[in-house]
């Protein structure tokens, strides 16, 4: 059971929240996309997150949306919250007007109202850009690595924090007219692996998967995945240094 710390009676009367949520199921042949209205009455510190459960706890058991850490980690929870992708356990509905909508990101599969599939996208990017290592031989799992330079660990690790939330895909404007775009959060991943002194694949092999219009020379600069990025990852500047690298190498 939901239990919410409402607002002390002097401290003003809470706003009636309506959230107005596109719902459809794909799976049932009678359903048709339709936006319905749920109305919750805001409590303090309320995120999307807590209004959704509120909503599917008391009113409507049969409401999709996904969510796993509630910390803004996983990524499970991307929506659309009014148009803009984002994440509903680090919305506070304090930010939203009295009324909004909510509807699934775009791009990838619906499995019904607002979750997707977005993890068989991010399965299919990640064989056809093979984003792991790639040692010479058969490594020892024994050995210590070579250790690595504290700037070039934090360069690494700066491209690590993508959640893979999508909203990145789900806010760009050439995926929504090139399927097969591989999106900032591929371009995100080849570039981490071409800074790992462990992969010795070549930029050639990297540059190879990522040297056309599906790629890196698809991006049409919208800077939409950079404004989108809930972790705040320098998408676009990833983007831009993959780019002059492949001119300079005669890409």
């Amino acid at each position: 059971m939901i239990r919410l710390f409402r607002k002390a009676p002097d401290s003003g009367r809470p706003r009636r929240l309506t959230a107005s949520v596109l719902r459809h199921n794909p799976a049932d042949p009678a359903s048709v996309p339709h936006w319905q209205d749920f109305v919750v009455e805001e409590a303090e510190g309320m995120t999307l997150f807590i209004a959704l459960n509120e909503i599917r706890a008391t009113q409507d058991p049969s409401l999709q949306f996904d969510f796993v850490c509630r910390a803004g980690i996983c990524g499970s929870c991307a929506m659309l919250i009014d148009g803009r992708p984002g994440l509903a356990c680090r919305t506070l509905t304090r930010d939203l007007g009295e009324r909004f909508t909510l509807a699934p990101q775009p791009f990838f599969e619906l499995i019904g109202d607002l979750s997707v599939n977005t993890g068989k996208w991010l399965r299919g990017t990640a064989e056809r850009l093979r984003t792991w290592v790639h040692a010479a031989g058969r490594p020892d799992l024994d050995a210590l690595e070579e250790r690595m330079a504290p700037e070039l660990a934090e360069a690494i690790y700066e491209l690590d924090r993508c959640i893979e939330c999508g909203c990145c895909v789900a806010g760009c404007g050439t995926a929504q007219m090139r399927p097969d775009f591989i999106g900032a959060i591929g371009l995100n991943k080849i570039a981490r692996f071409r800074l790992d002194p462990r992969d010795t694949r070549s930029d050639e092999d990297f540059y190879e998967l990522i040297g056309d219009d599906d790629g890196v020379f698809g991006c049409m600069s919208l800077l939409g995945c950079h404004d989108v990025c809930p972790k705040q990852l320098p998408l676009q500047t990833q983007i831009a240094f993959l780019r002059r690298r492949m001119a300079a190498l005669g890409f």
